[in-house]
Parts: C-alpha cells; structure tokens; sequence
C-alpha cells in the first residue's frame, strides 16, 4: 500500500495537483516518519508549493535516513540547499553545497545552486568564476573555451 500511495501522490503532484498531493504525502509522511524517500517526496511538493519553510524538516528527515538512492539524495541535497538560501539561511546553505559537493564532485545543478549562495553571500566574483567554468565545461562558450576559462580565473584582471 505505501508503494501505491507514494506512486500516487508524486504522480499527482506531476499533474500539477500539487495540493492534493501535499495531503496524501504529509499524512503517508507521519505514517511512515522513518522512511527517507517519502520525506524526499513531501520535501518536494513543499517546496513546489512556495513553501520552504515547511519542506526544511522533510529534507533533513530524507537526508538523515537510510532508502534515498543516489539520484534522489543528490536531488534532495540540491533542494534543501536551494530551500536554505532562499529563506535566507545563506551560510547554511553554502555550507550544505559544499558537502554535497564532496559527496557528488562536479555535480552541475549543485554546483549552480552554490553560485547562488555565493552571490547572496556576497561573493559575486566567485559566483560568476563558477558559472563561467559551468558554461566552458558544457561547450557554450562559442569557441571561446580557453580565454573563457582562464578569465574564470582571473576577472579582476585588465590591462
């Protein structure tokens, strides 16, 4: 039955039922408070919502428990670290990056998310370092990899 429920509610919350969805998950989540990928799941449609506040606990529940496999742990890091900054908890938040990042190197979505946190944290220069790296690494630079990338390194640097 917790499969099917599961099943269900994130099926509706793809169908854009976000809060019918949000009932099934917040009750499946008290009935089962142990298991990683249902608090994953109400974390999810939590913060689809607008409401990170509430999705907080949920993310720390999956990512306390045991369940969550590789891709749903990395997608709930990346969520409770994008959930963290934007209710302001900036150095939660870049701490929590990077560790996740210790945990998935080179992770592109974790690594954008960061230069979020970077910026609101007042880093601008190692934001737009991070995302110039990104954008060689992905080939979007229009032939320019190797002036792109050493400039990542060096914005401050004029003539």
């Amino acid at each position: 039955m917790r499969y099917e429920d599961l099943a269900r509610a994130v099926r509706l919350r793809e169908e854009g039922k976000k809060e019918e969805a949000r009932s099934m998950l917040v009750a499946l989540a008290e009935r089962h408070p142990q298991d990683a990928e249902i608090a994953y799941q109400t974390a999810w449609v939590h913060d689809s919502l607008g409401l990170e506040a509430e999705a907080v606990p949920y993310y720390e529940r999956a990512l306390a428990g045991d369940g969550l496999g590789a891709a749903d742990r990395l997608g709930a890091l990346t969520g409770l670290g994008s959930t963290l900054r934007v209710l302001g908890r900036v150095a939660e938040s870049r701490a929590l990056f990077d560790r996740a990042l210790e945990e998935f190197p080179g992770a592109p979505g974790l690594r954008v998310f960061r230069t979020m946190a970077l910026y609101n944290a007042g880093e601008a220069g190692g934001a737009v370092s991070e995302l110039l790296k990104l954008l060689v690494e992905a080939g979007h630079v229009g032939g320019y990899e190797r002036a792109v990338a050493y400039y990542a390194d060096n914005l401050d640097e004029t003539v």
